[in-house]
Parts: structure tokens; C-alpha cells; sequence
């Protein structure tokens, strides 16, 4: 039986290496920041160059690599860079994904193949390149997975959206009962509409209405809400949740 050695009540990071993809931008970059400020050494993975840049603006040490992540052997290179310059990993979040609301008898096969690929095969990559380290290591470690509420109920218009969110949810608790017994846990997360410049484009007017009014909170989640999410299943005060969905959602799954 392992034993149980307590927490830091303002959930510290100090010391541990986050590996955060899609922290470019939107709810990555926004966890990456959060987690810096916790005291964790930050390294931003994105497909967008300007990562490189991007993760010296979070954290003077931070490390920003370039990556697509549905390209398995980018990931390990990826990966290796990571070794050489941080010595190791302690959390991995993947948040990098891909949006669709392509309805069921219009969507493209090319369109659904491509969100399959960001939001569920990538992340399903980085979950086992980096729970291979965290192994060998022998220091246990954390992984929160991206999710959505589209993976816990019907959205009009997001069959391939959804199927991906479901499918890293199993992926999420097979993965969880998988390498608990090393010490690492293994959640996702699984929000509502989060107010990232992107979203704040897109639900407006009606649209926007028509979704509030099935939110019994009566807003959509902000950003730094969905990153203090993972700033909790990251540190030791959630050692004990393991393969959970952790839904931010203001009630929306509950009706």
C-alpha cells in the first residue's frame, strides 16, 4: 500500500515539469500560466511556431516546442527534447484540440477523420509516450486529458465532436486503471462553452441564448475557471482521484 504523505493546501507545483499542449493560446496557454505561477517548470507544445516564443512570455525557463501532435514520431522527438532539457516529467496536460459542428449527414469523412485524429489519437499519443517516462521514472505522475460536455451528452451538430470526447474519456479510465498502480493518475476535464477569444467570436445572439438557457448557472465558463481544474487534478491534494471526468459545465449534463 502506498502511503499517503499529505498536501500543500495552496496546491504548489514547485519543482514539477507540466508539459501543456496547445499552449499557444486559449485554455493551454491559460494553464500554463496558472501552473507557472504555482511554481512549475512550463513546457508549451503547439503546432503554432510562435509557441517558441509564446512560452518565454509565460515563464523565462519555460520551453515552447513546435509539434504536430497526431504525427506520432513528432511526439517523441518532442518527448526526447523534453528529457534532455528538463530531465524528466511530473504532469502532462493535453488540452490541444479541434472543434467541429458539422452535422451527421453533412460532415465529410476528411473532416471527421481530422477531428478523430487532433482530439482523440494525438492525445491518446502523448498519454502513452508520457506515461512510458513517468513509469520508468518511478516517481508516479499526473495526466488531465481535455474533454467536453459533448462527451457526456447529445449536441445537436457534433457527432464527430462528440465521439471524440467520448472516446478520450474511455481512453481517460482505461489508462487510469491501467497505471495507478505506478502512481500516476489519469482524469479529464470536461467543460461547457469557455469564454476563449475564439468562443467569444462564435456564441453570440441567438445561438449563444439558445445554449444559456440549458445552463442552469446561466453563463458560460471562463478560462482561468477550466485551468485551476487542472491546477487541482495536478497536484497532491487530488492523489486519489483517478480515472474521473471532472465536469464544468454550470449544470448543463444535469437536465
Amino acid at each position: 500500500m502506498k502511503p499517503y504523505k499529505g498536501f500543500d493546501e495552496n496546491l504548489r507545483l514547485d519543482g514539477k515539469v507540466a508539459v501543456i499542449t496547445g499552449a499557444a493560446s486559449g485554455i493551454g496557454n491559460a494553464t500554463a500560466k496558472l501552473m507557472s505561477k504555482k511554481g512549475a517548470k512550463i513546457v508549451a507544445l503547439d503546432r503554432n511556431p510562435e509557441v517558441v516564443r509564446i512560452a518565454k512570455e509565460i515563464a523565462p525557463d519555460a520551453l515552447g516546442i513546435a509539434v504536430d501532435l497526431t504525427d506520432y514520431e513528432q511526439v517523441e522527438k518532442a518527448f526526447d527534447a523534453i528529457l534532455k532539457e528538463m530531465q524528466g516529467i511530473d504532469i502532462v496536460c493535453n488540452i490541444a484540440g479541434l472543434g467541429s459542428g458539422t452535422a451527421a449527414c453533412d460532415i465529410s469523412p476528411e473532416e471527421y477523420l481530422r477531428v478523430i485524429n487532433v482530439n482523440l489519437n494525438a492525445v491518446f499519443y502523448v498519454c502513452q509516450i508520457a506515461g512510458k517516462i513517468m513509469i520508468r521514472q518511478g516517481r508516479g505522475g499526473r495526466i488531465i486529458n481535455m474533454s467536453s460536455q459533448a462527451g457526456v451528452v447529445a449536441l445537436y451538430g457534433h457527432v464527430a465532436y462528440s465521439a471524440s470526447k467520448a472516446g478520450l474519456m474511455a481512453v481517460t479510465r482505461d489508462l487510469a486503471l491501467e497505471w495507478g498502480k505506478y502512481g500516476i493518475t489519469v482524469n479529464s476535464v470536461a467543460p461547457t462553452v469557455v469564454m476563449t477569444p475564439m468562443a467569444k467570436d462564435y456564441w453570440v445572439g441567438e445561438r449563444a441564448e439558445a445554449h444559456l438557457a440549458q445552463i442552469p448557472a446561466g453563463r458560460f465558463a471562463e478560462m482561468d475557471e477550466v485551468a485551476m481544474a487542472f491546477v487541482y487534478l495536478a497536484s497532491d491534494a487530488a492523489a486519489m482521484i483517478n480515472g474521473s471526468n471532472l465536469v464544468i459545465d454550470g449544470g448543463f449534463t444535469i437536465n
